[in-house]
């Protein structure tokens, strides 16, 4: 098995996405930033053991969406589109795990119902497809 990831370094870089990743959720709306904040803090948790490849790919991944998200949460972006998120590439599914694709699903569901439906469950667990279309 692959060494785990636990040098200081990779700690601190760890902790700072990670507060990163819940301060661009502030300027979510409430719905969408329980949705967030829960999948973000369910994924960190469910990664804390992963192996060295498997920790480059969940912090770039994860970089890369908040740097995204940050994007679009400036009023100027805003203003010109009233959609926060982006649709995933379908041939991304290609390279997924059937697990991976079943949590996808979940996601899905969770991010698409409505309030009143699923407003109880705040819990699911997702494998870093963050790219969901708000509506």
């Amino acid at each position: 098995m692959a060494t785990r990831m636990s040098s200081p370094e990779h700690v601190s870089r760890v902790r700072r996405l990670y507060k990163l990743i819940f301060r661009v959720h502030r300027g979510l709306p409430p719905e969408l930033r329980v949705l967030g904040d829960n999948y973000a803090r369910d994924e960190f948790k469910r990664h804390k053991k992963c192996n060295k490849d498997e920790a480059k790919i969940f912090l770039n991944e994860w970089t890369d969406y908040a740097i995204n998200l940050a994007k679009q949460m400036k009023p100027l972006h805003q203003a010109k589109n009233k959609m926060v998120g982006e649709y995933l590439d379908p041939s991304l599914l290609d390279h997924m795990s059937d697990e991976q694709i079943v949590q996808l699903y979940e996601l899905h569901k969770a991010a698409s119902s409505e309030p009143d439906k699923e407003s109880s469950e705040s819990s699911f667990h997702g494998d870093g497809a963050q790219h969901v279309p708000s509506r």
